[in-house]
Formats: C-alpha cells, structure tokens, sequence
C-alpha cells in the first residue's frame, strides 16, 4: 500500500504507526508523530494503524540556537 510519509510517497506493508517506524528505523528514537494531521503520542503509536493514503509526518527534536 502507499502512503505518504513527510510529504513523500512511500509503499509500506499493512500495519501500526509503532512498526512503520521500526520499519524506517527510527525504533526507539524520541520523535513526535502525526497521522492525518492528528498528533498520535507514543503511547497510541501500536494501537494506530496506518491505512493506504494516510499522510504520516515523523518529527526529530533539533539542537541548535
């Protein structure tokens, strides 16, 4: 299935938020995670299921000043 991940297009297999970012090996990196424009904390990620054309934007804390 395709879905678009920060903007970009991208074929997944069916499954959670939690295994799509194992799958993008951000694993057990600290990011913050939308799903269709809703904040899914990280609590909720294996219970949220990623669908076919769902937009799921994956973002890092930044360092700097």
């Amino acid at each position: 299935m395709t879905i678009i991940v920060n903007g970009a297009p991208l074929d997944v297999a069916p499954g959670s938020l939690a295994a799509l970012l194992d799958a993008l090996d951000y694993g057990e990196a600290i990011v913050a995670t939308a799903l269709n424009g809703e904040f899914v904390p990280a609590e909720d990620r294996a219970a949220t299921d990623v669908r076919a054309g769902d937009r799921v934007e994956i973002l890092a804390p930044m360092q700097g000043g």
